[in-house]
Formats: C-alpha cells, structure tokens, sequence
C-alpha cells in the first residue's frame, strides 16, 4: 500500500504539489509495490518495526489494503475530497486533535507512523513541510528515504541531484519506502472519480514530540511572497541580466501582459535588488510548468535550469548562441532582447487593432 500525506491551503483546497505525488504514487503503483519485504526461512516475512494500529479516538475499519491512501491533518473540507475522488483516491485518513492544530514536525510524524503500512511506501510532496516529515517518518520507522524522486521504474527509483543537474538511480532495502516527490515530477492527472473511504483518527501527542511547534505564523505582503501567479502561470516570460537596468524591464512587463501570463526573474535580477525574490525562479526560488517560458536575456546557470525543467516548450532571447539557455531551449533568436521583444509587443499591437 501507498500513503501520501497530503497538504492543504488556508481554503481546504490541495496544493498542486500534493496532487502531482498522488498522481504520481497511483501512476506507479504497481512499481512501488514491487518492493517486498525480506523473507525469513519459512517464508514468514522479516519486519523491522511492529505498526501501531489505529490511534486512541479512531474511527472507521482503519484498514490499510492495497491502492493509494492519503492523509490530511486538520480540516477536510469538502473540496478537499472530491479533488482527492478525481485523483483516484481509495481511503482518506483524516487526522485530526488539537495537539496537531500546530504544525509540529514530530507529533505530525509520529501520526503518520502509527497509520502507516508495514509494508509499502509512505510518501509525500517535496515541499519544505513534506522534507521534514518525511525524515521523522524515516527515523522512526528505521527505514532509508529517497527525496526528490522524479521516477520509479523495475530498476528502482530515479531522483534528481544537485538542484536537477544530475540524476541519481537507486533502491532502497527495508519494508517500508518513504520518498519526497519532487516538484512538477509529473502532472496531477485526473481519472475516474472514486468513492473513497473517509476513516477519522484523532491521535494525542507525546509531551517530547509538541517541544517545537508553530506557535504564529506571519504574513508578509503579497508582492514579497506571493509566488502563485508565477508557479501556476502557462505563460512565462523571464527575464536576467540582459535587461539591463532597474529600469529596462518595460517590453518584457508589456509581453507578460499581452500573453496573460506573469514574470520570472533569475537569481542575478533579485540579487541586484531590480525585482522582488517572488519572481525569481530555479533552485533557490520557484520551480515552473508552463506552456510556454520565454528565457530573456539569460544565460541558463544550472540553478535556473533546475526551476524551468518543467516547461513544455522554452524559447531563448539572447545575444549568445553559445549560452545554455539558448542550447536547451526549443526555439532561440538570437539578438538583443530589447528589439527582439519590442517588435513582438509591435506586432502583437498591430494584429490586435
């Protein structure tokens, strides 16, 4: 069986990263389930660790069978499930208790253990709060974790390294895989929506384990932090370096609003103070799937490559036919940004009266 924990935002909606490592761990069940455990003479199965069965205050059977199974701590709303129908889920556990109204990384992970599979994977999104559950679970459980896994195959799983410049293929022993999905991996898929089960757990926490917990939680203003339009965006138009200036931002801005889409900057452009680190996007900064990315005078450093690696056709705008962008993209011209994109804007003008 597969577990994922699943996160929700502040509506009760699923994040997308959480429906592409759904999609993901029902897209690859029969590979994930391929791993068995150890077996001892006599054929009885060698487990490393007994499971706790359903908490104190549980619901429902609390069966862990086959298929993929969720968890959501906290509210679940209504929306909630019926994403969760379309994504194919079979069993929803719902953890809730006021000792993990708090986010606490070790009660969290401890709720996730005692509804674990014994056998299985336990899995979730690669997102700051799922790297960090997922490596309590690992400790816990005494089993090895694999983060940032972007395929699993008959060979085992494929995760990538070193910000998405390279790939590492590995398996690992034990009953019990726990993974981090990494971002934009794959694409949440709907199918035919299920009926699934809704089982209520409502596990108290140790004292040790609520030692560290969110206690307040503070928002910044929405043009320093808010990262939505950029990551949900199917146009992107980036600009780097080759802008300029503080001030040479105009024919990119008026091409990200001809397309309807948003602005993403390289790591340089925020370094420089020009654009606000929301924009920005690769390793440090936010990793995108558009339709289409426009790459604006950037040169394509590894650690942009690894945040634009999702995007189905990337096209180049710079002055250096030698330059990574332009070698990766599927489309270049090859001239100075300010013209190239100028006459789009014109032409774009002109076809639209």
């Amino acid at each position: 069986m597969t577990l994922v924990f699943v996160e929700t935002d502040d509506t009760g909606q699923v994040v997308l990263t959480s429906a592409e490592a759904v999609t993901f761990a029902r897209t690859n069940a029969d590979v994930l389930a391929a791993t068995t455990p150890t077996q001892l003479p006599g054929g009885a199965p060698d487990t490393s660790r007994e499971v706790a069965g359903p908490p104190s205050g549980s619901s429902g059977s609390g069966g862990l069978g086959g298929g993929v199974e969720v968890a959501v701590i906290g509210t679940l709303s209504g929306d909630c499930v019926d994403e969760l129908a379309r994504l194919g889920v079979d069993t929803i556990h719902h953890l809730e208790h006021t000792d993990l109204e708090a986010y606490s990384a070790a009660a969290w992970a401890q709720a996730l253990v005692d509804i674990a599979p014994e056998t299985g994977t336990v899995m979730a999104s690669g997102t700051p709060r799922g790297m960090e559950l997922m490596a309590h679970v690992a400790v816990r459980t005494g089993e090895r974790m694999a983060a940032n896994v972007v395929a699993a195959d008959d060979g085992g799983l494929l995760r990538q390294v070193l910000g998405g410049a390279a790939f590492e293929r590995l398996q690992l022993g034990g009953d019990l895989q726990v993974l981090t999905i990494a971002g934009h991996a794959c694409n949440p898929q709907e199918t035919t929506p299920t009926s699934p089960e809704i089982v209520s757990h409502s596990p108290a926490a140790a004292a040790d384990d609520l030692r560290t917990r969110v206690v307040r939680t503070e928002v910044e203003t929405a043009d320093d932090t808010d990262t939505s339009g950029l990551t949900q965006a199917r146009a992107v138009v980036g600009a780097g370096r080759g802008v300029g200036s503080e001030n040479g931002f105009g024919e990119v801005l008026e091409l990200v609003d001809h397309l309807g889409g948003a602005l993403g900057v390289s790591r340089v452009v925020t370094g420089l103070g020009w654009r606000p680190h929301a924009e920005q996007v690769g390793q440090t900064g936010s990793r995108i799937t558009p339709d289409v990315y426009i790459a604006c005078g950037i040169s394509g450093a590894v650690q942009h490559m690894a945040g634009v690696e999702g995007a189905k056709t990337i096209i180049a705008i710079n002055t250096d036919e030698e330059s990574t962008m332009v070698q990766r993209a599927d489309y270049a011209i090859i001239g100075d940004l300010h013209e190239v994109v100028g006459a789009v804007n014109e032409e774009i003008r002109n076809r639209r009266g």
